[in-house]
């Protein structure tokens, strides 16, 4: 038996539907001014959905007992048949520990389940890859690791999320090496792709290569970390990273163990001191950390500049003031162009593994994703389009080819 994740409100439900549900909510309260949010919420954003038919008794037979017993055999005799006669090869865990919750922090496993829901249905719209989210009641990072490893034969590859950091490294490379599917995590990962790809295309505009480019990154979590790394990857000519202490340099003593690894790969030119500094003459800057940088630091990078201010809901440069100084300006905000947006990558990432059975997602295949991203632009390429629309129908296929032929060149593929 099959089945597929699907958003449970009817094609028939309409807004006035759902009004009507608010008005007599009682957690809110009735005199509470409508809020969509809490509306759409109601119930979950998804339901499990059977893909066969239970019409009568012989249908039955087929997808329960006694028919499921050949099926259920015949894996026992091969485990290989398991992608074949189960949906395990299509259906991806999302496993939280609910530490780092979008901008919200470490608010529990409970509250991290919208946010987990809400991932599983992107992944169906995007990609046509089915989810689950996972909430698990523990922030250790071994017991996450044992949890995920026994829950692995269910699934054809596992999206870790809003696991904060350091942790999410130390239980992303656990899992990667104890499991041969797929192992994720997409504050880095997704982060990561969705970047290089809107770089590449800026760049591309200003007539200038990757290698040409001096970049900043402001934050060193999961994703800039991440960032710095995979952008390195990919040929940058520099970056640097910096912390709340300032430039992430091998000149300090305070570092942690990822710190001190990204100090050793990172910053060639041997910047030291504060993220202002570190931005004087600057192609790039990344901001993946919050807070806010000064006007007269955007104003003293180098001209033609590139400002990608990701903080959610306030970028750490505005667009307006970013738009002074820079040639190319991307958020992580819908209401403004060029949305750094995760959405744009990680459907189309599992989709192509999946499909070729991958036994993990190489730097080769992010690589590939992020290409393929950027070519979707190809000659509508402008100041205000350097990364397409989540709703761009090109994506998805686009991504979901350029990972597979990847995955199958560089040896992980096993179909």
């Amino acid at each position: 038996m099959a089945a597929e994740i699907v958003n449970p409100r009817s094609d028939s439900t309409t807004d006035s539907d759902i009004r009507r549900v608010s008005a007599t909510d009682t957690e809110t309260g009735a005199d509470e001014p409508f809020d969509p949010a809490f509306a759409l919420h109601r119930g979950g954003k998804m339901a499990v959905q059977s893909t066969v038919p239970i019409r009568d008794k012989d249908d039955l037979s087929l997808a329960y007992t006694p028919g499921v017993a050949k099926v259920c055999s015949a894996i026992a005799d091969n485990p290989e048949l398991v992608h074949d006669y189960t949906w395990k090869s299509q259906v991806v865990a999302v496993v939280t520990d609910g530490t780092a919750v979008l901008g919200l922090g470490d608010i529990g496993p409970e509250a991290s389940l919208p946010v987990m829901e809400g991932k599983a249905i992107l992944f169906k719209q995007f990609g046509g890859v089915d989810a689950v989210p996972i909430a698990l009641a523990t922030t250790d990072a071994d017991e996450i690791v044992d949890t995920v490893v026994r829950l692995a034969p269910s699934f054809g590859g596992v999206n870790l999320e809003d696991i904060s950091a350091p942790r999410c490294f130390e239980i992303e490379r656990k899992l990667q090496e104890r499991l041969d599917i797929p192992v994720f995590h997409d504050d880095q990962h997704g982060t990561a792709v969705v970047t290089l790809a809107a770089l590449r295309n800026a760049a591309k505009l200003s007539g200038r290569t990757l290698g040409d480019l001096r970049g900043v990154i402001s934050g060193a979590g999961a994703a800039g970390v991440a960032i710095a790394k995979f952008l390195l990857e990919a040929g940058i000519g520099d970056v640097a990273v910096a912390d709340r202490k300032g430039i992430v340099s091998r000149d300090r003593d305070d570092l942690t163990d990822v710190k001190r690894e990204l100090a050793e790969l990172t910053n060639r030119a041997g910047i030291s001191g504060s993220l202002e500094q570190a931005l004087a003459g600057a192609d790039v800057f990344i901001g993946v950390s919050g807070g806010t940088v000064p006007e007269a630091a955007v104003a003293s990078m180098a001209p033609g500049a590139y400002v990608f201010a990701m903080a959610n809901p306030n970028p750490e440069v505005h667009p307006e003031i970013a738009h002074k100084y820079a040639a190319v300006v991307a958020t992580g905000r819908s209401d403004f162009p060029n949305q750094i947006n995760n959405v744009l990558a990680f459907p189309g990432i599992f989709a192509g593994a999946l499909q070729v059975r991958a036994s993990r997602i190489t730097e080769g295949m992010k690589i590939a994703a992020a290409n393929a991203l950027a070519d979707v632009v190809g000659d509508e390429l402008a100041a205000d389009y350097v990364i397409p629309s989540p709703f761009d129908e090109r994506v998805a296929p686009a991504v979901t080819a350029a990972v597979a032929a990847a995955a199958r060149a560089e040896g992980v593929a096993r179909r």
